[in-house]
């Protein structure tokens, strides 16, 4: 008998109506023959809804008690799906994320796992329950209440499949799988049937909302395979693992953006050995988050740093660094605002050093002009104007042929 664990996201459980349909798919896969723990998210806006109640009350709530309030919107759900399964003459124990074992750091707001208890889920899967565990939230050794952070029941879900060597991790969510770019701004977006996990984690690390970074580095550090889904409709998902089995000669699997990105650029920095480890050693102990970073020689004497990082980061930032001026020696501080990265990620460039000329030659022929460029082995990313994002992902869908399936491209 396979163990089967499936996450259900905010949407998909957004009325009783949908939590009704939910039962429904989740008795087909028991009736299939599988054991089947659920991890669901709390209601479609609940959790905005329960933020917005305590900015009522103060707008600097304390991170704890936040943490006792948002985990109450999982209790909803488990409990209400819990209800239609029983309805439904099935054997089903919601449990919060504290009674299914889920141990966590004591960080509130951001918690990560770091142990799972598995030895109830098992006791009632032997028992033919069907599990249903609230998602995003866990307990500290010392039984404080955390919650996970953006994503924490894609991270719930996987990080279940792990403990419990389950056989896939389905994650049911409102668009039908893993697609080549955002199909809200390209049309020929298509779905791809399976994709890396190195290429997944890529695309959501750089912008692609269908899953958590956190989840995929799960799924790829303990071999669990993922299927993304929409829980509306019977087709078929896309396939997430180690060996992708098909479309391998597609060099590019698709095509990451995000927007409000900032360019910091720290003038006139004294060009010695310790500069680059000061700065940044800086901003990581204010937490702050940099990604692309381009160093340049200004004299003989001095080198100008830039970074990108997220609009919302810029003004503590510049705060910081104005205030370690003396510090770090720097002559003077820029910043330009109103950007966007956008990604192309896939395992054949490797391959194939043509790829990120392709990518620049299409990006000049549509003059977007390039501010800043970072590659891995997968991907190459660039920082353009926001104006310019929407249209240089359509022409590098368009390019690289990203709508048309199996299709080798032509790099040279």
């Amino acid at each position: 008998m396979s163990t089967i664990v499936q996450k259900y996201g905010g949407t998909s459980v957004g009325s009783v109506e949908r939590i009704e349909h939910v039962a429904d798919r989740i008795i087909k896969t028991v009736n299939e023959g599988n054991r089947v723990v659920v991890v669901v998210s709390a209601m479609g806006k609940s959790t905005d809804e329960l933020v917005s109640l305590a900015r009522q009350i103060t707008e600097e709530p304390s991170k704890r008690e936040m943490d006792m309030l948002l985990t109450t919107g999982e209790q909803v759900t488990i409990a209400l799906l819990a209800m239609a399964l029983h309805k439904r003459g099935k054997k089903a124990t919601s449990l919060t994320g504290w009674q299914a074992g889920m141990g966590t750091e004591a960080t509130h707001g951001s918690a990560r796992i770091t142990d799972i208890k598995t030895e109830r889920i098992l006791s009632l899967l032997e028992e033919n329950h069907i599990v249903i565990v609230a998602g995003f939230q866990g307990k500290t050794a010392n039984n404080e209440i955390t919650t996970l952070g953006r994503g924490g029941s894609d991270t719930t879900a996987v990080a279940l499949a792990a403990a419990l060597k389950a056989d896939r991790c389905d994650i049911y969510t409102d668009v039908t799988g893993v697609f080549t770019t955002d199909p809200r701004y390209v049309k020929t977006a298509r779905k791809l049937q399976s994709i890396s996990y190195d290429e997944m984690l890529e695309m959501a690390n750089l912008g692609a909302g269908v899953l958590h970074p956190r989840a995929v580095e799960f799924a790829k550090n303990y071999q669990v395979p993922l299927m993304v889904a929409s829980s509306m409709t019977e087709e078929i998902g896309t396939i997430i693992e180690e060996d992708v089995t098909v479309e391998q000669n597609l060099l590019i699997r698709g095509i990451a953006f995000e927007n409000d990105v900032t360019k910091v650029t720290v003038a006139g920095l004294p060009n010695k050995i310790d500069t680059l480890p000061k700065l940044f050693t800086l901003l990581s102990n204010n937490n702050i988050n940099v990604d692309i970073i381009i160093q340049n020689q200004y004299d003989e004497k001095s080198v100008n740093i830039s970074f990108s990082m997220t609009q919302s980061s810029l003004k503590e930032t510049l705060s910081i660094l104005k205030g370690a001026q003396a510090e770090l020696g720097f002559s003077d501080l820029f910043h330009e605002d109103e950007l966007a990265k956008v990604s192309i990620i896939g395992s054949g460039m490797v391959s194939n050093p043509g790829v990120a000329a392709k990518m620049f030659d299409v990006l000049a022929t549509n003059e977007i002009f390039i501010k800043m460029v970072s590659t891995s082995e997968i991907k190459v990313s660039v920082v353009v104007a926001e104006e310019d994002m929407v249209l240089a992902v359509e022409m590098l869908h368009k390019a690289f042929q990203l709508e048309e399936a199996e299709t080798p491209v032509n790099v040279g």
